[in-house]
Formats: C-alpha cells, sequence, structure tokens
C-alpha cells in the first residue's frame, strides 16, 4: 500500500513565549485504505497533530504530505477538502435546521447539483442508520445519533480520509461499539483511510497500526496485538484487555499459553486445544 500521509519532524507550540514544544519532531506515515490509531496522555499532542495534518494549524517546522503534495498555504482548502473530521463534541459540527440539511450543508459549499446532493444525502444517513430521522432538529437527538449525523455529513463528502478526534468518548460502551462498527463498514466500502484519536481498547482493536504518543513525540508503533501485551497499559490512559488479563493470570497458574495478544475467539480455540491434550 502506498502512503497516503507523510508526517515529517513537526515542531509545533501553542505559545511562542513558551519553550515546550507540544510537538517536537514527530514524523509517522499513514498508508492508503488503513485504519490507524493515535493514543496517549491528554496533552500528549495527539489532537494538535490531526489538526495540523487538516491544516487547522500551521506548523512551526516539518512538513505533511498528503497524497503526493506537501501541505501548503496555497493548497491547504483543497487538501481539507479530502479530509473530513468528526470531533468529540457533535454539537459544534451542526448548522442545519434539520439533519437533512445538516448533511447536505457541505454538499452546497462544493456547489454540487441538487439532484446529486439529494443522492448523496439519501446514501450517507441509510449508512450510518439515520433516515428515519431526517427531518429531526439535530439538538433532539441522543449522543450516539448526533455522532452518527456527523459521520453522514462527513461520508456524504466522499473525503479519502476520516480523523476521529475522540469521536466516540461521550458515547456509553454500546453506542461507543456500534459507532466505531458503522465507521467501519464505511472503511471499507468507501475504501477510506481511517486515523483514530482514542482510548477505547475496541476502537484500538480494529486498527492496523497504533502510535503511542508521548510528551509531544511517538513513543511507539506497533500492531493493537503488540500494543495490548505491554505491562504500563495503564500508564498509556488504556485498560488491560480482558483476555489478556486472563491469559496472563492463567500463565502463572501454570498453562502454557504463548506471550502474545488472543482475541475472544482465539483464547478459547486456545484453551480448548490445550486442556483436550490433558
Amino acid at each position: 500500500m502506498t502512503n497516503i500521509i507523510e508526517v515529517k519532524n513537526l515542531k509545533y507550540k501553542y505559545d511562542e513565549s513558551d519553550e515546550t514544544y507540544t510537538l517536537n519532531g514527530v514524523s509517522f506515515h499513514v498508508k492508503q485504505g488503513e485504519w490507524l490509531s493515535i493514543i496517549g496522555h491528554n496533552g500528549s499532542g495527539k489532537s494538535t497533530t490531526v489538526r495540523l495534518i487538516d491544516g487547522l494549524l500551521e506548523a512551526e517546522s516539518g512538513d505533511i504530505i498528503i497524497a503526493g503534495d506537501k501541505l501548503t498555504a496555497d493548497n491547504v482548502w483543497e487538501k481539507r477538502r479530502q479530509i473530513g473530521m468528526v470531533f468529540q463534541n457533535p454539537d459544534n459540527q451542526f448548522v442545519g435546521a434539520t439533519v437533512e440539511d445538516d448533511v447536505a450543508f457541505g454538499l452546497e459549499n462544493q456547489g454540487i447539483s441538487l439532484e446529486e446532493m439529494q443522492e448523496r444525502v439519501h446514501q450517507a444517513l441509510k449508512l450510518v442508520g439515520m433516515s428515519d430521522f431526517k427531518n429531526r432538529e439535530p439538538a433532539r437527538l441522543s449522543g450516539g445519533q448526533k455522532q452518527r449525523v456527523a459521520i453522514a455529513g462527513v461520508v456524504a463528502l466522499r473525503p479519502n480520509i476520516i480523523i476521529l478526534d475522540e469521536a466516540t468518548s461521550m458515547l456509553d460502551p454500546e453506542g461507543r461499539l456500534d459507532l466505531i462498527r458503522t465507521v467501519k463498514d464505511i472503511k471499507e466500502r468507501y475504501h477510506m483511510t481511517v486515523i483514530s484519536i482514542t482510548h477505547d481498547l475496541d476502537e484500538v482493536a480494529l486498527s492496523d497500526r497504533v502510535i503511542v504518543m508521548k510528551d509531544g513525540q511517538v513513543e511507539s508503533i506497533s500492531s493493537p496485538e503488540e500494543l495490548f501485551v505491554r505491562k504500563d497499559l495503564q500508564e498509556l490512559d488504556l485498560d488491560q484487555p480482558f483476555t489478556a488479563d486472563l491469559a496472563e493470570q492463567l500463565r502463572l497458574k501454570g498453562l502454557a499459553l504463548p506471550d502474545r495478544y488472543f482475541t475472544e475467539e482465539e483464547l478459547e480455540e486456545k484453551l480448548w486445544v490445550l486442556l483436550s491434550n490433558k
């Protein structure tokens, strides 16, 4: 897979008089079509990084390459059209009187024809399961419904990249998982690239790769499986996955389990084989 985003040695600080950088030499790449999660403590630089990628902030130094082009002041609006961002609080993104109007808003700004706009709005609301709510006021929706509408507004624009900036953090566990699965289906249908800032294990587990940020730098880049066997997950604001904790307890009891991460299905199958051979 080719790289759709390359971040090279980014440096940024919010206050020019401050000696401490919010980002200090951040470098990584994002492959076309992958799901990349970024995790870390509050203040580690996660949200700042994606805001720089989307052109909402301008780096002091370093380069951002999007689809082969260096991000500049001259092409920032063009590049921003290739990226859809969904923020933590969807209320900050609503501008329409109804759900349908809100999803159509970005399309109107791009000069999309009425016929195509109606088709895109219909498809986007159907994808996120919100077609029956198209005439509702966004303010009267639940938190999960609001996030679905926010995602529909992004999907209707057909971006190459979706950035979820802690977009599921205000939802309950069931709503969070449901929304993540919806985004996964949309990603696969349209071959989109997803960058997710999260503290949620289910969201991280869907990733192809995970970046851990610490003190404005990239601490590590790994697969979710490699991340989940780390012993310092709580220090990264992540809980120990249930299967990882159970596997560790079973190893302490003398069961010969490999020191790696297992999904629930994999652990169940491994235990069945081990116990059947005893």
